[in-house]
């Protein structure tokens, strides 16, 4: 059978799938980088201001998984283009509303929008890619999402300065417009379904196993959990993050919105070498355990010491900052790997299903994290709030890492779940 994989396309199709999650990402954060002027402007509390912020999770988890489905049961390609034009939407009631209701309504819509985002994204890139070449595609995309906070953190305040925070919105929904339009006209369908990056015979695209035999395989659920964690830090990074640089460590909003960007800009080099010299060591030999699963969970449990000293007395400034960088660099990882041990042990025909699943239940911490922060903020005056809610943070990094490298065993999980038709 002849090797359908396309390197020119499939490096193309990977690039606009970059440019999706930069916007993504924009989305996700703009709400967080304009907690300040929110605020201020609509006299809200941090609770309130936390209850926004995690509205945008409340449904997230579910429509996360439903689109999993549909992207197993229909082309990719119109998937991600229909929940573009629903993000594109739900952005005009931020830019003209200053009614809490009518805000958190639309962050959920928008929740709902992009709830299948980066697993759809992902089952889309392995269309094009075979397994032994999916970790830097899927870094790639990873990066679009540090690029996305990093051009976020910006530009949202330079916007902000010139037509008022409400702008921001305006120009998201002009961005996925643009990517829309591009979409359209260079987007495609990939021929790739197998592990061995060959087109897979029919047998193999229609195996299933059933889902309770799948969720309960200890790799899906080792990569659920430390991906659950790891979610948990996205979140104080996408909600609290900077307003603990504005009014925590006392910077001005165009400073701490740069200084935000370069803490995102010190994580990018983590988020392509990890993958990198992941991809290296399976090319040398070593198993996907190691090479994938103990990897993260190692980046999970260093990343989450480092946010534990948050707290901690006589910490000057600049390394509070530098914790900040070098921990939130180091978690990312697990978004790249932990999807390409899934699919390495899920059927085909149900991989994006499970990686809508994974995704799901991760957010289900972009939920909890901004409230549970909020409260903290309110408890404890000053940066001390903020810092406990790092600190929390990292507690769960330090104890999923060290559970979910247990559990994650990608090759004996292909020896337990394949059924024979499948050929491994």
């Amino acid at each position: 059978m002849d090797h359908p994989y396309q390197p020119a396309r499939a490096w193309r199709i990977a690039a606009l799938l970059f440019f999706f999650m930069v916007i993504n990402f924009m989305d996700k954060i703009a709400v967080g980088l304009l907690a300040v002027p929110m605020m201020s402007e609509l006299h809200w509390s941090a609770t309130q201001f936390g209850l926004l912020a995690s509205s945008f999770f409340w449904l997230f988890p579910m429509a996360g998984v439903l689109g999993g489905f549909i992207a197993d049961r229909h082309p990719t390609q119109r998937v991600l283009l229909a929940m573009a034009a629903i993000w594109t939407l739900c952005q005009l009631p931020m830019a003209l509303s200053s009614s809490l209701a009518v805000l958190v309504f639309a962050r959920v819509l928008l929740g709902i929008g992009e709830g299948p985002a980066f697993p759809v994204a992902v089952h889309a890139c392995y269309k094009w890619f075979p397994d032994s070449r999916r970790n830097m595609p899927v870094a790639l995309l990873s990066m679009g999402s540090a690029i996305g906070l990093l051009l976020a953190g910006v530009c949202v305040p330079l916007v902000s300065a010139h037509w008022g925070w409400r702008a921001n919105f305006l120009v998201l929904a002009a961005f996925t417009v643009a990517w829309m339009l591009a979409w359209l006209v260079l987007g495609g369908e990939g021929p790739l379904d197998g592990h061995d990056g060959r087109q897979a015979p029919v047998v193999r695209l229609q195996a299933r196993l059933p889902y309770r035999r799948l969720l309960a395989d200890r790799t899906v659920l080792g990569c659920m959990l430390m991906r659950f964690v790891a979610y948990w830090g996205l979140a104080l990074t996408l909600t609290w993050m900077p307003a603990y640089l504005q009014q925590g460590l006392g910077f001005d909003a165009v400073r701490a919105g740069r200084l935000y960007a370069l803490i995102v800009l010190v994580t990018i080099p983590f988020m392509i070498g990890l993958p990198w010299y992941s991809q290296r060591l399976l090319a040398r030999g070593v198993s996907s355990r190691v090479g994938r699963g103990l990897l993260s969970a190692l980046t999970l449990v260093l990343g989450g010491a480092l946010f534990a000293l948050m707290p901690g007395e006589g910490i000057s400034t600049p390394l509070r900052v530098a914790l900040l960088a070098v921990g939130a660099g180091l978690v990312p990882v697990i978004y790249t790997l932990g999807p390409a041990m899934l699919a390495e042990v899920v059927p085909p025909a149900q991989r994006g299903a499970i990686l809508a699943i994974d995704n799901s239940v991760a957010s289900m911490a972009g939920a909890l994290a901004p409230l549970v922060s909020g409260l903290l903020i309110e408890r404890f005056e000053g940066a001390r709030g903020y810092e406990l809610g790092f600190a929390t943070c990292g507690a769960l990094m330090v104890v999923g890492g060290l559970l979910g490298g247990w559990l994650a065993k990608p090759e004996r999980s292909m020896r337990t779940l394949m059924p024979p038709a499948a050929g491994v």
